[in-house]
């Protein structure tokens, strides 16, 4: 993971979450968290499943 900032990455993602709608790009924003879920330590873990679970509901709503 050099280079990539858990914290930064995370952030990031979740300030364009409401800009986020083609499900593209969703899935993109998804694929990142999901992979920095495997890789950041346990104390991250739970704000990371938040963001998760937002994108994944983002994801059912569109089409």
């Amino acid at each position: 993971m050099k280079g990539v900032n858990p914290y930064v990455s995370m952030e990031e993602i979740a300030m364009k979450l409401p800009q986020l709608q083609s499900r593209d790009d969703i899935e993109k924003a998804l694929d990142e968290v999901e992979y920095l879920f495997e890789v950041i330590p346990p104390e991250l873990q739970d704000n990371a499943e938040k963001l998760i679970s937002l994108l994944r509901d983002k994801l059912s709503k569109t089409a």
